[in-house]
């Protein structure tokens, strides 16, 4: 089996435009969270989220581009240029040939469909455009990538809710691991704040009106973000052979099904997927010295991903660090377990723990310690990073510092 290294990394998020900005934003626990803006958010009941703004899509795309380019995938070409830029790598040749793409998104062109469902439905068009198709569909974004970067492998999309990223990267790992390709581009992506976006998610009653705060015990819900999150996953060998800069090493993952519960999660499912991470590292959990939590900010995920860390750690529970991002860049769904390696990764190669904000009332059933508002200078070896979503389908990375 090839060891996995991480080679480059790219991000768009609330909190910045690239990889530096955001992990400058982390450290110094700024919220990226704050007023929506677009078309008739009056008309909503949650008018926040972890919106991108200064993203200038028409500055960075021609027209014909605009017209295939949904802003999930104007996220990801972004994200993923400032990945492989930073990897040194270009792809031609047998490289070519045998390195590829897989992405991750929950909803694909949400913003796409809201704008054409918008001009059929409302303004009585009989027409759309004729790429609406390819411009909205999940794949459109791994798609373009694997254009622009000449990509010629393995290329696909994985859609498994808020786990999607993590379950992209599992299988990006797995690949380069067998041998079946010496790099992946992988992470994920997510634009679902428009007007249709946030309608939906307003059913689930489960979003709050006002700030992501995930284990202090006044939460009250979920905010939505955007961005996109992508990485260049090489063997260790072929990074060492070409000197390339290692970020840090994928050391293990795992993938469960909670097989119980449309929305609500199992402290079950969650624990197997953390001990299967740990035992597919053959790593003990007392290595262990950071957890990037799904804490989203509701009571059942809160809750039941805490109650699965002290089931998995046990005594060392009380001794591990772990932090809700989200808190500061808001839930990007399909996306949001790329942009959450990105503080995984700073706390390995910087050891810098990025805090939980707006932290405010200690809740008994989230005893852990959970950084609350203020980052962290700490030594830390391995990260895991946890992924949870609806459908009960778990996804947790395992990380080491090189």
């Amino acid at each position: 089996m090839k060891r996995v290294v991480i080679t480059g990394a790219g991000t768009i998020n609330a909190l910045g435009l690239n990889v530096p900005d955001t992990m400058v934003a982390m450290q110094n626990g700024v919220c990226g969270i704050g007023p929506l803006e677009f078309r008739d958010v009056d008309r909503l009941s949650i008018q926040i989220g972890g919106q991108v703004k200064n993203f200038e899509a028409e500055a960075r795309h021609n027209r014909q581009q605009m017209s295939l380019y949904d802003r999930f995938t104007q996220f990801t070409l972004a994200a993923a240029k400032q990945a492989i830029d930073q990897s040194g790598l270009t792809f031609s040749g047998e490289l070519s040939a045998k390195a590829g793409v897989v992405l991750g998104t929950a909803g694909g062109g949400v913003s796409t469909w809201d704008d054409n469902y918008r001009a059929v439905y409302e303004e009585g068009k009989n027409r759309v455009h004729p790429f609406v198709v390819p411009k909205l569909m999940n794949n459109a974004a791994a798609a373009h990538v694997s254009m622009e970067h000449n990509l010629k492998g393995p290329s696909f999309t994985v859609s498994t809710a808020c786990a999607s990223s993590n379950h992209a990267m599992a299988q990006a790992f797995a690949m380069v691991r067998s041998g079946m390709a010496p790099v992946m581009v992988t992470g994920g992506s997510e634009s679902m704040l428009c007007f249709g976006g946030v309608k939906a998610w307003e059913g689930l009653r489960v979003m709050s009106r006002d700030a992501c705060r995930p284990f202090s015990a006044n939460r009250n819900g979920m905010v939505q973000g955007e961005g996109a999150g992508v990485f260049v996953f090489e063997d260790y060998d072929h990074a060492r052979a070409r000197g390339a800069d290692i970020l840090c090493e994928v050391i293990g993952f795992a993938m469960t099904s909670d097989a119980s519960d449309i929305v609500m999660p199992s402290k079950a499912g969650a624990a197997r997927a953390m001990k299967g991470a740990l035992q597919d590292a053959q790593i003990n959990g007392d290595q262990v010295g950071y957890i990037n939590a799904h804490g989203t900010g509701t009571a059942a995920n809160d809750k039941t991903e805490c109650a699965a860390v002290a089931d998995v750690f046990g005594a060392h529970a009380d001794r591990l660090m772990i932090s809700s991002t989200k808190s500061m860049h808001g839930h990007l769904i399909g996306g949001t377990g790329a942009v959450e390696l990105l503080a995984c990764i700073m706390a390995l190669r910087d050891g810098v723990i990025a805090p939980t904000i707006g932290y405010q009332e200690p809740d008994p059933e989230c005893a852990l310690d959970v950084v609350p508002n203020v980052a962290r200078d700490a030594k830390v070896t391995v990260a895991l990073s946890n992924a949870f979503a609806f459908g009960g389908m778990n996804a947790v990375i395992a990380l080491r510092k090189i």
